[in-house]
């Protein structure tokens, strides 16, 4: 039985670090420029705790009957003069989620997604922005399959330290190196 629980990250700090570290190890799979978690940890878990604190943020917690299966983490965006869209209320950002190996496809990615979305609908949130990796696929499928549609591309360019050459960011496709 899968439950689904709101928390606060400051109170469950070791189990939401040991995720996020997967999370980010599974990041740096498809990502080759994605810091080591031990370098960015405490920075990071102490921005997701503010963020909850400071931005109306919820971060829910899925159990599978009473082990933790994942999790998934937003905030409020509050508009500013810096907008470009006619949408001038607040918006939701995704920032993080994760749910453990032995946990999945079975649909509680999308439960979490599912009540979280739930919750700030109910706070009036109309607009809800998520980013994901160009490399992916299957979070690009989940995302189109819950009626998100992509908006934006971005491009980046990363050079050695020299500034000569630029760093290749993911790595080789199999058969295609």
């Amino acid at each position: 039985m899968i439950t689904i629980t709101s928390i606060q990250i400051r109170e469950h700090y070791d189990l939401i670090n040991a995720m996020m570290k997967q999370l980010h190890l599974s990041e740096k799979a498809f990502f080759l420029k994605t810091a080591d978690w031990d370098s960015i940890a405490v920075g990071y878990m102490q921005h997701v705790m503010e963020m909850q604190e400071t931005c109306n943020g919820t971060c829910l917690l899925a159990y599978a009957d009473a082990t933790p299966a994942g999790f998934i983490f937003a905030y409020l965006e509050e508009a500013d003069e810096s907008r470009i869209e006619d949408y001038t209320g607040n918006t939701l950002y995704v920032s993080d989620g994760y749910v453990a190996s032995e946990f999945r496809r079975q649909g509680i990615y999308r439960m979490m997604n599912e009540e979280l979305e739930r919750i700030y609908v109910e706070m009036g949130v109309r607009r809800i922005v998520r980013y994901t990796l160009s490399n992916n696929h299957r979070m690009q499928q989940f995302l189109v399959s819950e009626n998100y549609e992509p908006v934006r591309l971005v491009y980046e360019k990363w050079l050695t330290p020299d500034g000569e050459k630029p760093v290749r960011l993911f790595p080789p496709s199999p058969g295609r190196e």
